[in-house]
């Protein structure tokens, strides 16, 4: 029973011992281990209570006479081929990877309906009309170009050209690029895309409940627990709109059952799947990388305080050179992107999103909106009523009162207490540097940081000062690192009330299905992932010249000053579709340094006063003291950098003449956009 979640789950609770029977909590065969009981007799196990298991003594069987014609001894006649593979199908469906599968299929079907209409974007060739949606599907053709050509995938010249920009601090997630490659090679990456964000919340829901198996006695409970946290709000929003951080998800409750694994199993093999899963974080997010740090932290650092802690010692620094082995390729892109002065950004940009990234108390354990948009509208004075720019900030209130219920009907296991402290804790820090309370922000024992106040009694001021962490800007999304604690926490009450109040049961549930998933931003629209009509021509053009996408912009998730504008959100997109380097580009997180070059070339300076920036600060920035030597510079810039295209998605008098004075003129027009090319062309 010691530690947070590591021997204690499972080994606190008469009976469950999941990794004795399968692993996964598979049913009991009988005799251990699976051979004959010890008095030599057949028999068949039956599991009558967690702790009993009675043996029944079968009969001998009857020998049967030998057919006629057949000789004694000789052995039967073989069987058909399409008997035995039969045979071996309906054995292989009812043995435990045909129950497992069916789970996940369960789930996958389950999170398919709390999405709804998200699966249908796979099939109308649609996406989110937002650069974030961009960026992804970008994201899968560059790492499956990167992988095809063998170049380094961290970084790229295909967008912000033709100077390039490194990838090491982006949400690029490596691990499923390369995963989602067959499908990105056959139908492309926009489908890959949608493909992912469709499975994610069902492998959410299946990984959850392989750790729920070593911690719950039933199959119920530890089902339900995976629902909970792969079909809740938040997770459902993120796999709408934030996949990469819907994909880390993926390895919180891995990574515990991980941990608790190799607490119970202390070995090398045990460390080595523990590395692996911490690496493949890496490789998937970053700031996911750090939720599921904590997770393992959480269960490893209490258990290495014992008399074997040398041992214990010996296979968490296994683990963690496994992990390092297997994650090398991304710290080495982060470390270069770092020693390049590419990681820094201003302290006032993020220490404002310290206060105004965390969600609001107590609307955090508040009613989904989800159960509001349903027609529940007599719940919107306990709802959450926050924005979801940034996903549905609560647990929901069928989460809370059941993870409290479960923490009162497990009392007595120390785990259980250790469950809800990381629960609460996940829950404080969310809150931010300030504490929201109705539309009201207070800062109590204020302090001032970079011009920003911020509290100093709220954890979350203290937590990013953790060296390393500074750039957690989201406090918010710590709400996600809360549900898996819960989740577990209400598979235990799902338990209880199975046993002592099983009438309650379906109505908890049916409440609880209410608040389940998300059915997108109702200000978000769609938009297609192929404009044919404009991109076929630009596809035709094999020269690899530079598109420019006006409004131009090169924007970070970290907005920095003058980035220029927002771009509209389908121009990564068609990128995939020609082929051709894309001028724009929009980044996890943008090196000051790609953005200062790019605002000293005479092309783009021009192009951004155009858009509004001041003419003095545009031309004091690209170094030239009068807007016709600008104007110069930038025509002998078009035919340096070889731009061949710019497509006009938003028209203005100072754009058109700016392209004009540059030596463009119009081609043609598609798809609500007008495309212009040089005047060599």
């Amino acid at each position: 029973m010691q530690g947070a979640v590591g021997d204690g789950l499972g080994g606190d609770a008469p009976g469950v011992a999941a990794e004795d029977r399968g692993g996964t909590g598979e049913p009991d065969g009988g005799a251990p281990d699976g051979g004959a009981p010890a008095d030599g007799r057949t028999g068949v196990g039956v599991r009558s209570s967690p702790l009993i298991t009675a043996t029944i003594a079968a009969k001998p069987p009857v020998p049967r006479p030998a057919p006629r014609g057949a000789q004694a001894g000789s052995p039967p006649a073989s069987q058909p081929g399409w008997r035995r593979r039969l045979r071996r199908g309906r054995a292989l469906a009812t043995g435990p990877l045909g129950r497992h599968l069916a789970l996940l299929a369960c789930y996958v079907a389950a999170g398919i309906a709390v999405t709804w209409p998200r699966v249908t974007y796979l099939v109308d060739g649609r996406l989110q009309a937002t650069r974030d949606a961009g960026v992804y599907v970008w994201d899968f053709w560059w790492m499956a170009h990167a992988v095809e050509h063998l170049t380094n995938p961290w970084y790229t010249r295909s967008i912000v050209a033709p100077f390039g920009v490194q990838l090491g601090y982006h949400a690029l997630m490596p691990l499923e690029g390369v995963l989602m490659m067959p499908v990105t090679v056959l139908f492309g990456p926009s489908a890959s895309y949608n493909l992912l964000a469709i499975l994610t919340p069902g492998l959410m829901c299946y990984a959850t409940y392989r750790v729920a198996r070593l911690w719950l006695p039933t199959q119920t409970g530890a089902i339900a627990a995976g629902a909970f946290f792969g079909l809740s709000s938040i997770m459902a929003w993120h796999a709408w709109y934030q996949i990469n951080l819907a994909a880390g998800a993926v390895f919180l409750p891995l990574a515990l059952e991980a941990a608790v694994r190799l607490r119970r199993k202390p070995g090398r093999k045990q460390a080595v799947i523990l590395g692996v899963v911490l690496g493949a974080s890496l490789l998937t997010d970053q700031e996911s990388f750090v939720l599921v740090l904590i997770v393992v932290l959480g269960a490893l650092v209490p258990w290495l305080f014992s008399s074997a802690w040398r041992q214990r010692l010996a296979a968490a620094a296994t683990a963690a050179g496994v992990s390092l082995l297997v994650a090398s390729p991304q710290i080495a892109a982060m470390v270069a992107q770092t020693r390049s002065g590419g990681a820094t950004v201003r302290a006032g940009t993020v220490a404002t999103d310290y206060v105004y990234s965390g969600t609001e108390f107590p609307a955090i354990f508040g009613v989904s909106p989800r159960a509001y948009r349903l027609g529940l509208t007599w719940l919107k004075p306990i709802s959450y009523q926050g924005p979801v720019l940034d996903g549905v900030l609560t647990f929901g209130l069928v989460l809370t009162v059941l993870a409290v219920l479960g923490l009162v009907v497990s009392r007595r296991r120390r785990s259980a207490w250790m469950l809800a402290a990381l629960w609460l804790a996940s829950a404080v820090l969310a809150l931010g540097s300030a504490l929201k309370i109705g539309g009201h922000i207070y800062t109590p024992l204020a302090q001032v940081w970079d011009g920003v106040r911020l509290s100093g009694i709220m954890p979350f001021t203290w937590f990013v000062q953790i060296p390393g962490l500074a750039g957690f800007r989201e406090a918010a999304r710590l709400t996600m690192l809360g549900v898996l604690p819960a989740a577990l926490l209400a598979g235990a009450a799902v338990d209880w009330l199975r046993r002592r109040a099983p009438v309650l049961l379906i109505p908890v549930l049916i409440l609880g299905a209410l608040e389940a998933g998300w059915a997108g931003n109702l200000a978000v629209a769609s938009m297609p992932t192929a404009l044919p009509a404009l991109d076929r021509p630009i596809a035709a053009d094999h020269s690899g010249s530079i598109v420019v996408d006006v409004p131009f912009g090169v924007r970070g998730g970290v907005p920095l000053e003058n980035e220029g504008a927002a771009f509209d959100p389908e121009a990564q997109v068609l990128a995939t579709a020609d082929g051709h380097p894309r001028a724009v580009g929009y980044l996890s997180r943008l090196p000051v340094p790609t953005l200062t070059t790019v605002r000293r070339n005479a092309f783009y300076a021009g192009l951004l006063s155009a858009q509004g920036q001041p003419r003095s600060l545009v031309e004091s920035v690209a170094g030239y003291h009068s807007y016709a030597a600008l104007l110069a510079a930038a025509r002998a810039d078009v035919r340096r950098m070889d731009i061949g295209w710019v497509i006009v998605w938003q028209q203005s008098p100072s754009i058109l003449r700016y392209l004009a004075h540059t030596g463009f003129h119009f081609a043609y027009a598609a798809d609500g956009a007008w495309v212009y090319r040089p005047a060599a062309h």
